[in-house]
């Protein structure tokens, strides 16, 4: 990934979007740069002994609507500029959601795999000591992301409670039920696309029984995976970062995710007529539907022409570039795109924040039937925008959030815009 390249597709959403809206010149300029990004060196004592440092960052992107809300990834390759793009692509995902916040995101460059669970802790804890100041439960509130999960959730709800001298659980979501989290926080990114798929399935064209390809078997394609075969659907092949598998009868997502838990899906080849595959090959697999929950630009000029499925549902953040969009538009590939595909995590932290402010916790169904009216509501709108308008689907949703981001910098009126 090329950062300048990846934050400039960005810019690109938003100056397509723009075109099809009468906006005054200040809304552009303020949505063109992010509000402020901290850069910080933690430094950690390892279990044996030494100290080592990494680089480590917190974007809050725009507030205009709200606290700025997005998750921490741990990654080896996470850079200022990938920290700055995600968090452009959470200010459009809570606009488009119409929840109360602005985008944000955070990360450390690391590969936790490399780490102890002590200095993974110690890691955790070390990133809320440098961004108390930055976060806050109505400042800046973080969530899991890429290689990060409950537990790192936990520590750092644990520390920045330790910091301030008294329990503020609003302060991060994605956390243990045990420190506040919400039921139905785990499976919410995959559940919200999910439903989303369900609701327009008759207009998207799938059939009742879609044969369904996983590129990432982390969180969301390990969720989605079972969601949609629970469903009747049949999951044809799946990829991770080690290898794919494919079986044209249905793959059972039990069985990969204890073969993922075990090293990788590559396990169970060889199975109940499993046969390996070059992960690389996944976006090529005949299929109906292509679930991309991997990393950014993973659909690209170079393999764009090679998609089969007729619908794209990105639960990961940013795998198709603009490139890779043009070639499967001419091709007549529906894209379900990543601001509405992917908000159902966003939409549960938003109730997790809601009931930590509340103090009164919901049960689970009521949580999936809130998030399943979010879901259907936002996707009736896009859909009908992107058919008035004779949009795809990511543009309307551009355009559809970019409407409401204007409607708040405009209310603020003639009073200027501060940056930290």
């Amino acid at each position: 990934m090329q950062d300048a390249k990846i934050f400039d597709q960005a810019l690109v959403r938003l100056d397509d979007a723009a075109r099809h809206l009468d906006l005054d010149a200040d809304v552009l300029e303020k949505l063109k740069y992010p509000r402020e990004t901290t850069k910080v060196r933690l430094m950690i004592r390892m279990d044996d002994g030494s100290r080592k440092s990494f680089m480590a960052w917190r974007c809050r992107y725009d507030d205009t609507r709200g606290p700025t809300k997005g998750g921490i990834r741990f990654h080896p390759e996470a850079t200022a500029e990938e920290v700055e793009t995600l968090a452009f692509w959470m200010t459009f995902k809570c606009a488009v959601m119409d929840l109360p916040y602005g985008g944000g995101k955070g990360a450390v460059r690391v590969d936790p795999r490399t780490l102890s669970k002590t200095e993974l802790e110690r890691l955790s804890r070390a990133y809320i000591q440098a961004f108390a100041k930055v976060i806050g439960p109505d400042r800046d509130i973080p969530a899991p992301d890429v290689y990060t999960n409950s537990m790192v959730m936990g520590w750092m709800a644990d520390e920045y409670a330790s910091i301030i001298g008294q329990p503020a659980p609003a302060v991060i979501t994605g956390k243990p039920m045990a420190l506040g989290g919400s039921l139905g926080r785990e499976d919410a990114t995959a559940r919200g696309g999910y439903y989303l798929v369900r609701h327009l399935k008759e207009r998207l064209g799938l059939p009742s029984r879609a044969r369904v390809a996983v590129q990432g078997f982390g969180n969301a394609g390990q969720h989605i995976a079972r969601l949609l075969a629970e469903d009747g659907h049949k999951i044809v092949a799946i990829s991770d970062s080690r290898g794919a598998v494919y079986c044209s009868d249905g793959i059972d997502p039990r069985a990969a995710v204890r073969a993922k838990r075990g090293g990788s899906v590559t396990a169970i080849a060889g199975s109940a007529g499993v046969s390996a595959l070059a992960s690389d090959d996944l976006v090529a697999v005949d299929c109906d539907l292509l679930v991309p929950a991997a990393l950014e630009d993973m659909i690209h000029e170079g393999n764009a022409s090679q998609v089969k499925a007729g619908v794209v549902l990105e639960l990961a953040n940013g795998p198709l570039t603009p490139e890779a969009d043009a070639i499967l538009g001419r091709r007549g590939t529906v894209v379900l795109p990543d601001i509405l595909a992917n908000a159902g995590g966003v939409t549960v932290s938003y109730f997790e924040w809601v009931q930590n402010r509340q103090g009164y916790y919901w049960p689970i169904d009521d949580v999936h039937a809130r998030l399943r009216t979010t879901m259907e509501r936002e996707g009736n709108a896009i859909w009908r925008l992107a058919q008035e308008r004779n949009l795809t689907l990511r543009s309307a949703a551009y355009v559809h959030a970019l409407a409401r981001l204007a409607s708040a910098i405009e209310a603020h009126g003639t009073q200027p815009f501060f940056t930290s």
